[in-house]
């Protein structure tokens, strides 16, 4: 197990480095300047000589190359720059908002799990009759239904008409809620029409047919046999949906005026301040790669088969 770790961390390091390079040629080769962003949001009139100055302050008068080394020196130590906006430093309010997106990012997992799972099971049990249709039918209305128009929706009817639920900002748990569904709906729906698929299947292992045979109970059978073999399938597919929910939480982060980083990244895009937008997309980029390689360790923990077909991979 440690040696398959060890094998996976390794990974990451080329990954980051090859996302880190495509980051930065992507907002330094673009057609805006950064120099010419960097003046107009300093209320300083773009004269050449301004231009030039900037230029030089912000180290863009040199090779791309030494560009490039010189920023990833400082990006290893958590050092982006600062801020054309505040004048601050990145990497100060981007920790700052974080918090607040993780605990939207998780109360829309837990949703996810919490709705999915008894859903899932639900529609497996019922299989052809009514709840087994109505779940497919709200599968299919799930996801079809786009999260921006499911949060506008949610605003209308359980804020405006209503008012159950505030609009806007971040408070006690009533805030979080129709954030949280609007990013977690699709979602939900996938995993429930995984969790239904993955158990129709194992019903119909032979293990599965012969604890019926042997008269063990049919309850006993749908947790320790069907639903627990069910979901390793499925904890691939949660760390899948870790990127689905974060670029979720963006766009619900601006509908709701939730002060996470994807609202204060979308600012950024918006006033072209380059700084803060290298190190959103490569701190979003770290958070999925890490959650994917947790994804990874938890499937070969529940599945021995993964560790097993690694060591092999190693031995040959």
């Amino acid at each position: 197990m440690t040696r398959f770790i060890f094998r996976r961390l390794v990974t990451l390091v080329p990954l980051l480095f090859g996302v880190s390079v495509i980051v930065f040629l992507l907002l330094h080769l673009g057609p805006n300047d950064p120099a010419m962003s960097y003046l107009r949001l300093s209320n300083i009139p773009p004269t050449d000589a301004a231009l030039e100055e900037a230029r030089e302050t912000l180290g863009l008068n040199r090779p791309l190359l030494e560009q490039y080394l010189a920023w990833l020196s400082r990006a290893v130590r958590l050092d982006f720059g600062i801020s054309y906006t505040t004048k601050a430093p990145v990497t100060r309010h981007l920790l700052h908002y974080l918090p607040n997106t993780i605990y939207l990012a998780a109360v829309s997992m837990l949703i996810t799990v919490a709705l999915s799972l008894p859903l899932g099971i639900l529609a497996a049990k019922s299989k052809g009759r009514w709840p087994d249709h109505l779940s497919r039918l709200l599968a299919y209305i799930g996801v079809s239904t786009p999260s921006f128009w499911l949060a506008f929706l949610m605003i209308i009817v359980f804020a405006v008409r209503l008012g159950w639920l505030p609009t806007m900002g971040l408070g006690g748990f009533r805030h979080v809620i129709m954030p949280a569904f609007s990013v977690a709906l699709m979602s939900t729906c996938i995993n429930m029409r995984l969790i239904r698929g993955n158990m129709l299947e194992q019903m119909h292992t032979r293990h599965v047919l012969y604890a019926r045979l042997r008269g063990v109970k049919e309850g006993y059978i749908l947790k320790g046999h069907v639903l627990k073999n069910s979901l390793i399938p499925v904890v691939t597919a949660l760390g899948m949906h870790v990127g689905e929910i974060l670029g979720g939480a963006v766009v619900a982060e601006v509908i709701f005026s939730w002060p996470g980083v994807g609202r204060y990244a979308v600012s950024a895009i918006y006033n072209r301040d380059f700084p803060v937008m290298q190190c959103f997309i490569l701190m979003m980029t770290a958070i999925f790669v890490l959650c994917n390689l947790l994804t990874d360790i938890l499937y070969a923990f529940l599945d021995p088969r993964i560790r097993l077909q690694e060591q092999e991979g190693n031995h040959v």
